[in-house]
């Protein structure tokens, strides 16, 4: 019965209708909050089976951490990629001054806040295990932080590991841009989405674009190439901090043999915090920044201070460029528009063209390495984090929303569970399992003082 309510906590948007799908379909009388603490105890004991998993995979050899388990097959293509979303923490038990730690909490742009409704009540729930309590602690110091620029609203670290197929090729496959990423109106509204002004260390914290238009974009003809199809995935959510999350990211990574990749990539945006997590667990993996990403500010760039019509014939050349894996001749090409409109000034908004292409400009040269798009095409490799972006939107349809507050403990344990259930390989189904042939029958009692 337990697996029926957590499966029913997980997957619909609240405990309110969880609670009345169990009734009309299962027929099953359990209230919101017994299908609360069902959902969060399990919840728990996934995330200590977790943390002890990764301390396992710590404990090894560094050669053994870079290797694939015994009887796991390597993949052919290992595509990691890492995202932040956003959740709401009400913690009452927060209100205690937080241990201080390393987390560098990365939330959304000033003033991207949502309008945050009367506060619902959380019904605290006691620790499980030190393991939980940790996970509990780091949370809770990491979201202090970002206290004062978003008030309730965190950042959740979401992870998406993917076994992948596709062909490599002798040259580059698709060397002229897909007309989907010409296309005037289609480019715009993607552009936008993307909340452009957010400053060059930072990106948007999830929901920054569309996966399905930036997919629809790059199949638009004419192209006879085919990006490369995902095989299985694997997802993670956690409200820790990133230095916790990418242990995390890599014991799962390890589990799927995608060290032992013949082809392995890290896509990711931007954010400062994804990288730091590539070169301390995935540098032996191909950096690749999101192509979406860099197309928002080479568009920016190219339209700061200029009329529609020669701003829009500077993007089609300048993202030509790109999609060739020639950012260097853009990189020449934007010193002289920042000598054309002046460089940054004291007091410029972020929509002032100074400053827009100050930004593009910062930006590009941060990631120049990470922007051969010709080869990664060649080579049969992802250029979009779009299956990120989709994912972290599902997490989003459960854990966020501007009337929903969760506590640290309840917070880790939906989006543990969530990405349990997302995740190609069912792990919750072996966690089950486990679960009933470690039971004992026996309940225990303690004595009344």
């Amino acid at each position: 019965m337990q697996d029926k309510i957590v499966y029913a906590g997980v997957t619909n948007p609240s405990f309110v209708q969880a609670s009345e799908g169990l009734a009309k379909i299962g027929g099953l009388a359990v209230s919101p909050k017994q299908v609360e603490r069902v959902t969060k105890r399990i919840g728990q004991e996934r995330c200590t089976e977790r943390d002890e998993a990764v301390a396992a995979y710590q404990a090894l050899p560094l050669v053994e951490r870079k290797g694939v388990p015994q009887g796991v097959t390597a993949p052919a293509v290992a595509v990691v990629s890492t995202d932040g979303g956003r959740i709401q923490i009400l913690d009452r038990s927060a209100k205690a001054a937080p241990a201080v730690t390393k987390a560098v909490p990365a939330v959304g742009p000033p003033g991207a806040v949502e309008p945050v409704a009367a506060a619902v009540s959380v019904e605290p729930v006691a620790a499980g295990t030190a393991a939980v309590q940790a996970t509990v602690a780091a949370g809770q110091a990491a979201g202090a932080a970002g206290a004062a620029r978003g008030r309730h609203w965190r950042e959740d670290k979401i992870g998406l590991l993917m076994t992948m197929t596709s062909t490599p090729a002798a040259s580059d496959p698709c060397p002229a841009i897909p007309e989907g990423f010409l296309d005037p109106t289609r480019m715009g509204k993607l552009v936008r989405e993307l909340r452009k002004g957010v400053p060059v260390a930072e990106e948007p914290a999830g929901e920054a674009t569309d996966p399905a238009a930036e997919e629809e974009a790059l199949h638009s003809r004419p192209t006879p190439w085919q990006p490369p199809e995902m095989q299985e995935k694997r997802l993670l959510g956690s409200r820790q901090s990133w230095e916790a999350f990418g242990p995390m990211v890599a014991q799962a990574a390890w589990a799927m043999g995608l060290f032992g990749a013949a082809r392995r990539a890290f896509l990711g945006d931007g954010a400062e915090n994804n990288w730091t997590l590539w070169r301390c667990y995935f540098s032996s993996f191909v950096p690749i920044i999101d192509f979406i990403h860099v197309l928002s500010y080479v568009y920016a760039a190219a339209h700061a201070g200029r009329d529609r019509a020669a701003g829009w014939k500077c993007y089609r050349e300048w993202i030509s460029w790109v999609w060739q894996g020639q950012v260097a001749r853009v990189l020449e090409a934007l010193p002289q528009r920042q000598a054309e409109v002046g460089e940054p000034q004291d007091g410029d908004k972020d929509s002032h063209p100074r400053k827009i292409v100050a930004q593009a400009l910062s930006y590009l040269g941060n990631n120049q390495g990470r922007m051969r798009y010709d080869e990664y095409r060649r080579d049969g490799l992802p250029i979009t984090s779009s299956y990120v972006e989709s994912a972290v939107k599902q997490f989003n349809q459960r854990a966020k929303g501007t009337e929903k507050f969760w506590g640290e403990e309840g917070a880790e344990a939906i989006l543990q569970l969530r990405g349990d259930h997302l995740s190609e390989d069912q792990p919750l189904e072996a966690f089950w399992e486990r679960r009933q042939a470690q039971a004992t029958g026996q309940r225990p009692y303690r004595r009344v003082a």
